[in-house]
């Protein structure tokens, strides 16, 4: 079922969450084999991880472009968020680390930029084999803000197998600058960036399958579950609204909200809880042990 939101909705639910100094967050770094270097990322754990054997689904939260693996643990509003997700729906949280305007790709002219298998293979590899999870598309969902927003979108499509459900907040729907709302020195430090990285592509349609609004058609085929949300202020508005009307003309289900904000923290902060709360009815709550372990 498609919601379209203009209104800023308070859920009540969250007035609930109780703050726990004690949850744990580890900070990690990796190997990665796709990367040829080692990674960081964080990964919350909710309060009951130490008290049971059950292995846990797995949300993985990606960052913004410029952004690191610390941004939602450290630039979040509310102090904890991530703990309190956590443990108001048991399961565990990874914020990985990309390069900063990487987008997520696997780039087809740069080795060094190979993040769609870093994230897809080594990483997830990593985090089924290292901690007690549901190692299982029904346990795994995948969101991120901005960049991190394109790059869910794009991960979730390309690997249907792997994500039970996508979502995006204020994310890059369309990497085509013209429909952002952007400084023309902005909009050329990303063509440039883009050409680097992908060498010529089409902006038009048929749109490239670099871009979210050009995987659609994988998207529908594979039933995905999905949420995106974008504030009505946000300089990204544009390539949301044709994203979801190029959702609807598809007939794929999908949630899609917009509330009053803009392309900031405060928004995030207050969107990340309606993913959580989207994921919850979908992720498995049967608690799979990882067979790795």
């Amino acid at each position: 079922m498609v919601s379209f939101i203009k209104t800023s909705i308070f859920l009540s639910l969250f007035i609930a969450f109780i703050s726990n100094a004690y949850t744990q967050v580890d900070t990690v770094r990796h190997y990665s084999q796709s990367l040829n270097k080692e990674m960081p990322y964080a990964i919350t754990f909710p309060d009951s991880y130490n008290n049971n054997n059950d292995g846990y689904p797995v949300v993985y939260l990606l960052h913004g472009a410029g952004g690191d693996y610390s941004n939602w643990h450290k630039s979040v509003k509310n102090s904890g968020l991530l703990s309190q997700l956590a443990n108001t729906y048991e399961v565990l949280i990874v914020t990985p680390e990309v390069g900063p305007y990487s987008y997520y790709y696997d780039s087809p002219l740069m080795d060094s930029v190979r993040y769609e298998s870093y994230i897809t293979n080594d990483l997830i590899k990593e985090i089924d084999r290292k901690y007690r999870t549901n190692a299982n598309k029904s346990g795994r969902a995948i969101t991120g803000l901005s960049m991190g927003g394109h790059g869910a979108l794009m991960l979730g499509a390309k690997h249907p197998e792997l994500f039970a459900a996508i979502g995006s907040m204020s994310g890059v729907t369309n990497i085509d600058t013209r429909l952002w709302d952007v400084d023309e020195n902005r909009r050329s430090q990303r063509v440039n960036q883009q050409k680097e990285m992908l060498g010529a592509i089409n902006y038009d349609a048929p749109y490239s399958t670099y871009t979210a609004v050009g995987l659609i058609d994988k998207m529908k085929d594979k039933g995905i579950k999905m949420i995106i949300d974008c504030g009505t202020e946000d300089f990204l508005v544009k390539v949301n609204r044709q994203f979801h009307k190029l959702l609807l003309e598809a007939g794929m289900e999908h949630d899609y909200i917009e509330r009053p904000g803009a392309h900031n923290w405060e928004y995030w902060t207050n969107a990340l809880p309606y993913h959580f709360l989207f994921f919850d009815n979908i992720l498995s709550k049967k608690f799979a042990k990882n067979s790795l372990n």
